[in-house]
């Protein structure tokens, strides 16, 4: 009896071993489906600075063939014209102004002047908390200007693994985390990419997510000799100086170059069927004139055919460039210009493509365009809507509205005090140059209605001194010439 006791004992434990086996076995199978994520994340590239986006001369033959060997959309717009609130959206799903993020981060004295916070707050949920928390391992690499106060919690806190980082500009390095590596402002695609290929390395037998956040190509720009002289036909003639194209488009290049790196590295790996990978911009292009002087010297990205560049909510500082591939999910060689995406939906349908569970109660703006993500044209639940309350146009014609709503086909921006009122068709005017307020009032008081009361729901707390000035999107009378003595 006390044998076969023994006996029953081991087999009993055997068995429970045996079952635990192939538990782990088969959870780990179901891991390894779970797709791979790469998001990578150029800074103020304009929609239509790839070559698959029309440009006549800027090289991008990497990115140009990820197009091919996925998909292109047409209709993407991030949620804020600048750095702070489009990451912020893609971060969270949510409009930044709900979360006090109005504009560009900055300094303590300077947030508070524009009435906002220091620092996304990294109680509300990210899809990097929410994939980590789902068994993913997490990484970025990059840019970050989500808080770069000395109270501003590092990317560690918004549930990411592995970081590299920079604050906020090309100069505010994190020295601890030494991404530059002494490479310099010319180099700075090569140290991202760098660190995004070491990540993965080291994680490609498990799930996992990596931000590839790129501060190519905003301003200021320094490539290097040997990246300018493909586009030495750009140089002004008969002068030693480096034109602006000349800069701009060798900088863009160079961006493709290194993006083509880490899509290589994904295939040496035998990664890429089972890798999602975006490629998208964080607001459009700066401009030339800029106050500051920053892109004095190479500001001429190209919006496409759209109106406006960077700090306007005009189509072409909102609308950017977004390429997905996903092999046996995605179609191949597809241009969808039917489906209407937004920054906010990455976290909701990131989280529906990869299984991943949304916190109880939590309240999105996004949507699940997983559909679309798979080839099927969606149309959104929706409308999609705006704020750029700073302005910061310096071309009178840019200068636009601070509030913008997109429904379908009609786009309607407006100020506050019902000010500067536009209503434009995109699906015939993309380029927003014909007004079409005064006939149709009826389109006009529904959109502005939804919009004033959305408006009124952001975080809307007091600005500083001099600062109500700032808010009026209005285009100043020019200063039209005078005849002598009058």
């Amino acid at each position: 009896n006390i044998l076969n006791r023994r006996q029953f004992l081991r087999a009993m434990v055997s068995g429970v071993i045996a079952l635990t086996f192939l538990h782990r076995t088969l959870a780990s199978e179901s891991t390894k489906k779970r797709p791979n994520i790469v998001f990578i994340l150029a800074d103020d590239l304009g929609w239509g600075d790839l070559g698959c986006y029309g440009h006549p001369h800027i090289k991008t033959p990497n990115i140009d063939k990820l197009a091919k060997q996925g998909e292109i959309f047409t209709s993407f717009y991030v949620n804020g014209p600048s750095c702070s609130p489009s990451r912020a959206g893609i971060m969270t799903g949510r409009y930044p102004g709900r979360m006090g993020i109005h504009g560009g981060l900055s300094g303590v004295k300077q947030n508070s002047r524009l009435g906002m916070v220091n620092y996304l707050d990294p109680k509300i949920p990210t899809i990097t908390r929410i994939l980590h928390d789902s068994g993913y391992k997490t990484g970025h690499f990059g840019k970050w200007h989500l808080g770069h106060t000395s109270d501003a919690p590092s990317p560690v806190a918004y549930g990411i693994d592995d970081v590299r980082y920079l604050k906020g500009a090309a100069d505010q390095v994190i020295p601890t985390n030494q991404l530059m590596r002494g490479k310099g402002r010319g180099r700075s695609s090569e140290a991202i990419i760098d660190e995004s290929i070491r990540f993965i390395e080291e994680n490609k037998d498990k799930p996992f997510y990596v931000n590839v956040w790129l501060i190519d190509p905003h301003a200021i720009l320094n490539p290097t000799e040997e990246q300018m002289e493909p586009y030495k036909q750009f140089r002004p003639k008969g002068t030693t100086f480096h034109g602006a194209m000349q800069i701009y488009f060798s900088v863009v290049s160079e961006l493709d170059k290194q993006v083509g790196r880490l899509l290589k590295k994904l295939d040496e790996l035998n990664l890429a069927d089972n890798t999602i990978v975006v490629f998208t911009s964080d607001n459009g292009p700066e401009h030339i004139g800029q106050r500051d002087g920053q892109s004095s010297h190479s500001g001429v990205g190209s919006s496409g055919p759209f109106r406006g560049h960077k700090h306007g909510i005009y189509e072409g500082g909102i609308r950017m460039p977004f390429i997905i591939r996903w092999p046996g999910h995605t179609p191949a060689g597809k241009v969808d210009n039917t489906t209407i995406l937004s920054g906010t939906d990455w976290l909701p349908t990131l989280c529906s493509l990869t299984g991943s569970k949304l916190p109880s109660g939590l309240s999105l703006d996004g949507e699940d365009m997983s559909k679309a993500f798979l080839g099927t044209p969606q149309v959104r639940e929706n409308p999609l809507m705006w704020e750029a309350r700073y302005r910061g146009a310096w071309v009178p014609l840019n200068v636009a509205p601070q509030l913008a709503i997109r429904d379908g086909k009609w786009k309607l921006l407006m100020n506050p005090d019902k000010s500067h009122l536009e209503l434009h068709d995109l699906s015939i005017d993309p380029s927003e140059v014909d007004n079409l307020a005064d006939n149709n009032p009826k389109v006009v008081a529904r959109l502005s209605r939804r919009l004033l009361k959305w408006q009124q729901s952001l975080d809307n707390r007091p600005v500083g001194p001099g600062v109500k000035n700032f808010l009026k999107h209005t285009p100043a009378p020019y200063p039209w010439p005078k005849e002598s003595g009058k």
